[in-house]
């Protein structure tokens, strides 16, 4: 997804981290060292969007994919009830680069490799996200991420997107069960791919059943939905040879 796909709002007033502190799924007070990603779930657990959260002096901006940003403001107001908070969409424009982050940008918290992100004009660079996100299994709104996620199969605990420590938020009941009570199944993984296959394909076992869905490829790998208890050995995603494993 390109940087210009991408809406910046503005959240202000006295009451702003006490607001979003009891709807993300992670903790709003890491703002002090940096910036923070995090979802919205659903009561029941699912996801309903992901964005990153930016330290701007007495405001914080929330960084979503523009196709989710009015879904997103329309529950943020649902939510703000009483609260002393201001929600604005600003003409901000998100920038990407890869090494040391510019003054004013921030590392990107979901893994070291997909660099920083700037909100202030500062020049952005060419890289091939696709392939770098692919590399760390970091899912995309809207491609992997889809309203039938759960937030720890689709890696966020691994890409520091929630706190299990901060108290209560909305999903968080369902998101702990699954932390502590269960073992998890089913995710997302980097797999090798030999070939290419639409994303969405469905993913068999050398015998023929089925064992997830291949998505997003890129350099020789892609991000795949699987049932561990299926991945072992060669997989079929149509033309494509699936495997665990780089």
């Amino acid at each position: 997804m390109s940087p210009t796909d991408r809406t910046v709002f503005q959240i202000t007033g006295p009451d702003a981290r006490h607001f979003l502190q009891g709807l993300v799924t992670n903790d709003v007070n890491r703002l002090d060292r940096g910036m923070v990603y995090a979802a919205i779930l659903t009561p029941q657990g699912k996801y309903l969007a992901d964005f990153f959260l930016v330290p701007q002096g007495e405001a914080i901006l929330l960084d979503v994919a523009s196709d989710l940003a009015p879904g997103l403001m329309q529950r943020l107001g649902l939510y703000k009830l009483r609260s002393k908070v201001e929600i604005s969409q600003t003409d901000r424009v998100v920038t990407r680069g890869l090494g040391t982050p510019p003054e004013g940008a921030f590392a990107d918290p979901r893994h070291p490799s997909l660099g920083w992100r700037g909100y202030d004009g500062q020049p952005g660079e060419a890289a091939d996200w696709d392939a770098l996100r692919v590399a760390a299994c970091v899912p995309e709104t809207g491609v992997e991420l889809t309203q039938d996620t759960f937030i720890l199969e689709a890696g966020f605990e691994r890409l520091n997107g929630v706190d299990f420590r901060k108290g209560c938020y909305v999903g968080q009941e369902v998101t702990a069960r699954m932390k502590h009570k269960t073992e998890l199944r089913k995710g997302f993984v980097t797999v090798s791919v030999e070939g290419a296959a639409p994303i969405g394909t469905e993913i068999l076992t050398a015998d023929g059943k089925p064992a997830g869905t291949l998505y997003t490829q890129a350099g020789g790998q892609g991000i795949a939905y699987l049932r561990f208890d299926r991945a072992e050995g060669p997989m079929q995603a149509e033309g494509a040879h699936v495997a665990l494993g780089s």
